[in-house]
């Protein structure tokens, strides 16, 4: 399953991401020819813009209707049955790709001295070469991501 943000919904876009959903995120915005485009595509279409959300078939379109990226998250888990396929941190946060794992001597001299010294596994992204380790910020990933699923 893949997700089309639009320019309102950058932060639901990366808890997509974080939640392993293929998300791209469109910056400047959907317009009716990236609609066009998108028709070929097999993808779903996220945006607060009612006025798009009236484009119709063959496209599939859903407004998450609230400010909050969170309760947005939720709304999208929900409407499209997405609870059992979460697969937590598998993609890039930047670039949307599936992060690969890499042996620690990959890592070093790219991650921090204190970061190489007390982790033993590391992700990279095959596309930005961004690397990811299970530090703190996880945990804290982890926790909203726990009360967005208590929501459920």
């Amino acid at each position: 399953m893949k997700f089309i943000c639009d320019s309102m919904l950058g932060k639901l876009a990366r808890l997509l991401r974080m939640c392993g959903f293929d998300a791209e995120y469109f910056k400047s915005g959907l317009t009716l020819e990236i609609l066009k485009n998108l028709r070929e595509r097999d993808v779903i279409i996220l945006t607060r813009n009612h006025k798009l959300t009236k484009v119709g078939e063959p496209l599939t379109i859903f407004n998450p209707d609230h400010d909050n990226p969170q309760i947005q998250l939720k709304l999208v888990i929900e409407k499209f049955s997405l609870k059992d396929d979460i697969n937590f941190l598998s993609r890039c946060m930047e670039c949307n790709i599936e992060i690969i794992p890499i042996e620690k001597s990959e890592a070093k001299g790219n991650v921090p001295f204190y970061v190489y010294d007390n982790h033993d596994n590391f992700f990279k992204c095959p596309s930005c070469g961004r690397i990811y380790w299970e530090g703190t910020h996880v945990a804290k990933m982890k926790e909203k991501l726990e009360r967005i699923m208590k929501w459920l």
